[in-house]
């Protein structure tokens, strides 16, 4: 069987730049003219250009979306936790940026620039190609590139050249790393270097990625030091209480704790206020405010869900969304007697529920397994991602098969292309998926 061999592009852009971009630009012709090139492009790189062709973004002309004004961009910098670990990414990036001749640029979760900082001469030839703050850099909008890509795969890339889809982007050389909320999963955005072609550097793509890991870490310090004040506040009053009680901050993790073993993280509804209030896997309970968090105090006389009359803490009428629509964003929303939440999704965990929400009847680990790893032996990863969805499911997912439990209403959200399902994914169930929607 021939195997098309795939483009170094460590191993020729140390050789010599220049003649790498030429035959990346081939690469990239043949691509788009549907012709096999001697050479193929790296995985990703393959991928993202796939998504394009198949989307329709113009490979020869770049595409200006319309700019935020400059009361939007300050109202998404207050509302960025990205603003917080600003300075990480300043003395991580910017001394070398400014030496190397390239820009720092922070976006946020929707390839919006918020921020942009660095060389003033390439700032300048920034300007030249719509890279402004402000500016929609989604890889929908203006084809692969250190911005949208890695919002769509995930994962730190360095765009080089040509491997960026539209021509008027081939000077540049891009490296980009996704940065996400260490509470919840959630992506906040990128950071991004970005420069002339000729600086390009292989080194750039570990140094982007580790300084994003080093933002996520001040984020965690954080959020620890949240839990660490309200944990000071709720102290003293769950001393005072009997029965059940949680303190937990505004993103449900759990500060202190008194009469039940302490949850990690508490899913609360997306609209939360005094009162009473269900909650998966914990049943009904009290809901008191406090600095920074909320007091539950949960019903005595049973166990989790008690008091739910359909078994297993499911409520009546709960109604279930799995959203696998988007491209890089993806959630599950329960609709219930006590109100409606919503978590957004890991890449795994949003495989794993369409996966469920299309086998009402139930999937077995192993067929789990083999439906995301093409493995039916992998069945100890499956059983650990289960484990950790069920902590915000809670009854709602049931196991022996694993399955959305019968009472509940579970609809699914599709894109509306169907080839576009899940597009980051490498699991065979939904490369066969979008297959097969391939006439």
């Amino acid at each position: 069987m021939n195997t098309q061999a795939t483009f170094d592009l460590e191993r020729l852009t140390a050789v010599n730049a220049a003649q790498a971009a030429r035959l990346l630009r081939e690469v990239r012709d043949a691509r788009i003219a549907g012709r096999h090139p001697r050479v193929g492009p790296r995985p990703v790189i393959g991928a993202s250009w796939d998504r394009m062709l198949a989307s329709g973004v113009d490979p020869e002309h770049d595409h200006r979306a319309g700019m935020l004004s400059t009361d939007e961009v300050e109202r998404r910098r207050q509302a960025s936790p990205l603003r917080h670990v600003l300075p990480v990414l300043r003395e991580g990036l910017l001394s070398v940026a400014d030496v190397a001749q390239h820009i720092m640029v922070v976006a946020d979760a929707e390839g919006r620039l918020l921020w942009r900082e660095g060389n003033r001469s390439v700032l300048r030839m920034a300007d030249g190609h719509g890279f402004e703050v402000g500016a929609d850099w989604r890889e929908s909008i203006v084809g692969t590139n250190g911005i949208g890509t890695p919002l769509v795969a995930r994962r730190p890339l360095q765009v080089f050249s040509a491997e960026h889809f539209v021509r008027t982007h081939h000077l540049w050389t891009c490296t980009g790393a996704p940065i996400t909320d260490p509470r919840d999963g959630r992506l906040l955005g990128v950071v991004d270097i970005s420069g002339p072609l000729d600086t390009m550097h292989p080194a750039t793509l570990a140094l982007v990625g580790s300084v994003a890991k080093l933002a996520e870490a001040r984020l965690r310090e954080q959020h620890l030091t949240a839990l660490d004040k309200l944990r000071s506040v709720a102290a003293p009053v769950l001393a005072r209480l009997g029965g059940r009680a949680v303190a937990v901050d505004t993103h449900g993790w759990t500060a202190a704790v008194t009469g039940m073993p302490p949850p990690g993280r508490v899913t609360l509804p997306k609209s939360f206020a005094d009162g009473r209030a269900w909650l998966p896997a914990l049943g009904r309970c009290t809901v008191a405010p406090l600095p920074g968090g909320w007091l539950l105090r949960f019903d005595d006389g049973g166990g989790a869900g008690s008091a739910e009359p359909h078994g297993a803490g499911v409520p009546v009428a709960t109604r279930v969304v799995v959203d696998v629509g988007g491209s890089h964003r993806w959630t599950v929303t329960v609709t219930g007697s006590a109100g409606c939440w919503t978590h957004e999704l890991t890449p795994r965990h949003a495989e794993l529920l369409y996966l469920l929400a299309v086998s009402r009847a139930g999937r077995t680990a192993a067929g789990l397994a083999e439906d995301l790893f093409g493995d039916p032996g992998r069945t100890v990863t499956v059983r650990a991602e289960l484990s950790r969805v069920r902590r915000y499911l809670g009854g709602l997912l049931a196991h022996r098969p694993y399955r959305f439990h019968e009472d509940a209403d579970v609809e699914l959200v599709l894109a509306a292309d169907p080839s576009r399902l899940l597009p980051q994914s490498l699991a065979p169930a939904v490369v066969r998926a979008r297959a097969a929607t391939v006439p």
